[in-house]
């Protein structure tokens, strides 16, 4: 049963316990507590089991499904040492990422026009070192979340949106767009004839890069924290820029994917008298397209400081929870303010994450330039950095924007 539903019940239950308890009636009060006992455990496993689904970890389609190389790339490889190895050739022993540049090639179906830096390589977390022992401690990462392992700040992950790695070329999914007839039909009657219809979802590359120059001496430190710098720095802004694209991008004739916002395949629900009426109605839309539980709202955070000054008639404080009828909800910087003819609609969309799928190709193309000018002048080098990334949903039925939207 859905947690919104669950709620319903619950919300049924405490009113009849404040009615047994105006009436003075034990018996009645005492057998809607136990309901309540009981519905608040349903509560409790549905929310776990929501929580599990949205942590799924991607599924990879096409690639390398080989764990042992994927463990040797993410403990092995070095970007420090690529990069130095591709400005200063002999001054570092970059044996390993040389050699994983086919394997890597492979990956992608072509070669780089700098070096290779697979994914793997940014799926570690931030590394500690102690002023007493000098000593570097390792924290825990998840291999299987690539965005939200570059960034603290990605949205579209945290929410559950599935991540694809490993992809070469075009992937083409499909999906069923109409059930076949099924029927009620007497004895020696045919049955009513009509097909399954389908059509395909296809995520394309689609290029994303920076260009940022670092200090010569600060490739030749041999402190491990600089080679964790260099992969924060490197990847902190193509995250970054990658959850916006997934939310707001144009799509179409431009070189970027087309986002959430952006896709006129998901429904659009109008902005009703207030927040709490509007989520009603998007978690209305979403029962309606008989989308699976969850379910989660990503908004700005705009709406979070609206929706933090309601009050009820007696000048309470409405939570932010009520507002949101108890469903998942994340407020990011990342969701735009700047929608609709005047440029002051805030972004706010409802739906299961997990249909919203995000396909990596692999790996950062990055090439070091230190011969451009205003970089050889001071004896810096320029990095180039590029990702290949597309969006797709597998039911636009399953996502809800709200329009509108002006706090």
């Amino acid at each position: 049963m859905k947690t919104a539903d669950l709620m319903e019940q619950r919300a049924g239950i405490l009113d009849r316990m404040n009615a047994a308890n105006t009436a003075d009636d034990n018996k009645a009060f005492d057998a809607a507590n136990d309901e309540l006992r009981a519905i608040d455990a349903k509560l409790d496993r549905a929310k776990k089991i929501e929580t599990a689904e949205r942590s799924e970890p991607g599924r990879v389609l096409t690639g390398t499904n080989d764990e042992q190389m994927s463990n040797e790339l993410r403990t092995k490889f070095s970007l420090q040492r690529a990069i130095l190895g591709q400005i200063a050739p002999g001054t570092v022993d970059d044996g390993f990422e040389r050699e994983m540049q086919s394997e890597l090639a492979k990956r992608a179906g072509k070669s780089a026009k700098g070096i290779y830096v697979p994914t793997e390589c940014f799926e570690q977390r931030a590394v500690q070192t102690t002023s007493i022992s000098g000593s570097i401690l390792p924290t825990d990462f998840r291999p299987d979340q690539f965005v939200s392992a570059l960034t603290a700040t990605a949205a579209l992950t945290a929410m559950g949106a599935t991540t694809l790695s490993g992809l070469t070329g075009d992937v083409e999914i499909p999906r069923e767009t109409g059930s076949p007839n099924v029927g009620w039909v007497a004895e020696n009657t045919a049955l009513p004839t009509g097909n399954a219809t389908f059509d395909a979802m296809t995520l394309s590359p689609h290029h994303v890069g920076v260009i940022t120059e670092i200090s010569r001496n600060m490739l030749m430190q041999s402190s491990p924290s600089i080679e964790q710098l260099l992969r924060q720095m490197m990847a902190r802004d193509i995250a970054l820029e990658i959850d916006r694209a997934g939310l707001t991008g144009a799509g179409g004739a431009s070189a970027e994917p087309l986002g959430l916002l952006n896709d006129a395949a998901i429904a659009e629900v109008p902005f009703a008298t207030d927040l709490f009426t509007t989520t009603a109605d998007m978690i209305a839309a979403a029962d309606l397209a008989n989308v699976m539980a969850g379910r989660g709202f990503l908004s700005t955070n705009g709406v979070k400081a609206d929706a933090m000054k309601l009050r009820d008639a007696d000048g309470h404080p409405i939570t932010i929870a009520e507002t949101f009828h108890n469903e998942t909800v994340m407020f990011t910087n990342q969701a735009p303010s700047d929608l609709g003819v005047g440029t002051d609609e805030h972004g706010l969309v409802y739906g299961y994450w997990p249909d919203l799928l995000i396909g990596l190709w692999s790996q950062l193309d990055i090439l070091a330039n230190p011969y451009a000018e205003s970089a050889y002048s001071k004896g810096n080098v320029l990095i180039r950095a590029m990702a290949t990334v597309d969006f797709g949903t597998r039911r636009p039925a399953s996502f809800a924007k709200a329009t509108g939207v002006i706090v």
